[in-house]
């Protein structure tokens, strides 16, 4: 079955229901993640949307569980991306909640991570299907969302004021 002329790989209406939540879900953590990053780092904009984004990103892992549950053996990938990018925001808001000793760094490390791991994951499965996206090897797939997103999760770093970054870490 074809639907926006990306191929879905089950007509299971159990699959099928998933997905229903599983898209809108990602399309939603895609624009509030873009959102968290670009506002001012305050009260207001910037909490709000990344704790959306963040519980949004909750909902994917869950979504992709079962999703890659039905189709384990090609879609395992799936899960262990959605994975790695909640446990990657789950550090980023726990360092920043819990005020641990480098939660800026961690904070923006670990919520940048998650969001380069997410779309990865959204090439890995859809690129095939995406305009510009099936020119490009596979392997484009899985490199150019940490190829574009690591030197911004650097920048972002770098702005921190209170942070000195080179080559053997970082000084406060």
């Amino acid at each position: 079955m074809v639907i926006a002329g990306i191929e879905i790989p089950s007509d299971s209406p159990v699959f099928l229901a998933i997905l229903a939540v599983h898209v809108p879900i990602g399309v939603l953590a895609v624009v509030t993640g873009v959102v968290a990053m670009l506002k001012e780092k305050r009260r207001g904009a910037h909490p709000t949307s990344g704790s959306v984004y963040f519980w949004c990103l909750g909902v994917l892992l869950v979504t992709s569980a079962a999703l890659s549950a039905m189709r384990w053996s090609e879609d395992y990938h799936l899960f262990v991306l959605g994975a790695v990018a909640f446990s990657a925001a789950v550090i980023g808001r726990l360092a920043r909640r819990r005020r641990w000793r480098t939660r800026i760094d961690l904070h923006i490390v670990g919520m940048g991570i998650s969001y380069i791991v997410m779309l990865t994951a959204f090439y890995v499965d859809n690129g095939k299907n995406l305009p510009l996206w099936r020119d490009l090897p596979h392997v484009a797939y899985w490199l150019l969302p940490s190829v574009v997103g690591l030197p911004v999760v650097f920048w972002a770093l770098s702005r921190d004021r209170r942070t000195i970054i080179y080559a053997g870490g970082t000084v406060r």
